[in-house]
């Protein structure tokens, strides 16, 4: 049955906002690793940015679907003819899934787009959640976390035709400082949250945190498509072991506050990912890491690299001594800079 919402006011119906995120450990979130890994107890780390992606759902003309984003045309187009392989089309097709019409979603994010924070994932996850609220009206007080990130995960790797992992989707809809862990319960993927920073106290680390853009978007699937493909074939398995253990090694510094043993282990993992690609950053972002490692900082590539942004963790007095260097480094692109990212103790948030 299609739900026809253009009859409504024109103002918005529903608002909801959701934060991006920088990780450690990512593709690890991905089956076909995390399957033949799970004897090692593979984990994920991310932290969620107040760099959200708000997501607004007004009444349009009948029968239509209209999406605006930025960084992309608006698109309209009849529900049964949207296609999904559109730039915009994970959009058209969680609209299609739930049967609405007659709807404009508009979709602001305060992260570069292709940044390599997530984006793509945040705005999916913040939709369904929007679009549940409307489904469900005032019998649904708060969105539903775990229902959204599976039903945003689902549409996105059916779309994309290769495996996805669901980091994104999580820090999305939890917000915070988290490790997951890839589990197997009852034969199916799922997931063990660790809360690293209560989210009362989520604001402690921003002193020692960096968040820069490179000027230069990310096209991570083929990174992240040479990892899998290399490790189906048989190779790199030693160093995808050791970055699982680099990754469990972060994760125990980090909570037990050791932020330069975490940042040594930080430097540990992308090391052996640059190893198995090395363009996985470009000179920029070499130089991004170098500067780190100078001042006694970790610095990895958000998501799968290829550009976008990189992020630097370290103690509180290098991580200031680092952000001038960063400054210059990355003021050699138009469009590069530091982002004001903050941590975002709060993730789903439906704003009106």
């Amino acid at each position: 049955m299609t739900t026809n919402l253009s009859g409504n006011c024109k103002s918005a119906l529903v608002t909801v906002s959701a934060p991006c995120r920088v990780d450690l450990g990512g593709t690890l979130d991905i089956s076909s690793l995390y399957y033949p890994l799970a004897h090692l107890q593979p984990c994920t780390f991310n932290i969620a940015l107040d760099l959200r992606t708000r997501v607004q759902v007004s009444a349009a003309e009948p029968g239509r679907i209209r999406v605006s984003s930025r960084g992309f045309e608006t698109a309209e187009f009849s529900m049964d003819q949207a296609p999904f392989s559109h730039p915009l089309g994970l959009v058209f097709a969680i609209a299609a899934l739930f049967r609405m019409d007659g709807i404009h979603i508009d979709i602001d994010s305060a992260s570069p787009p292709r940044s390599a924070l997530g984006g793509s994932s945040v705005a999916a996850v913040a939709l369904v959640a929007a679009l549940s609220q409307l489904q469900a009206g005032t019998k649904r007080p708060a969105p539903d976390r775990s229902a959204a990130v599976l039903l945003a995960h689902g549409i996105e790797q059916g779309l994309a035709g290769v495996p996805c992992g669901m980091q994104d989707q999580l820090a999305a809809a939890y917000g915070g400082v988290n490790a997951w862990y890839w589990t197997l319960d009852k034969g199916r993927p799922g997931w063990r949250q660790q809360v690293l920073i209560p989210p009362e106290n989520a604001g402690e680390i921003n002193a020692n945190l960096l968040v820069a853009y490179c000027g230069v978007p990310h096209e991570s699937k083929d990174i992240n498509g040479t990892w899998i493909r290399r490790f189906l074939d048989g190779h790199d398995r030693p160093q995808w072991q050791q970055i699982v253990a680099a990754t469990s090694e972060f994760v125990e510094a980090f909570a037990h506050g050791d932020m330069a043993a975490a940042a040594g282990w930080m430097n540990r993992e992308t090391e052996l990912r640059r190893r198995i690609t090395p363009h996985v950053v470009d000179e920029v972002g070499a130089a991004l890491i170098e500067a780190a490692k100078e001042q006694n900082c970790g610095a990895r590539f958000a998501g799968a690299g290829g550009g976008g942004c990189l992020w630097a963790l370290g103690p509180a007095g290098a991580i200031a001594s680092l952000r001038p260097q960063w400054e210059a480094i990355v003021s050699g692109r138009p469009d590069g800079d530091i982002l004001g990212a903050c941590v975002a103790a709060e993730g789903l948030r439906v704003e009106s």
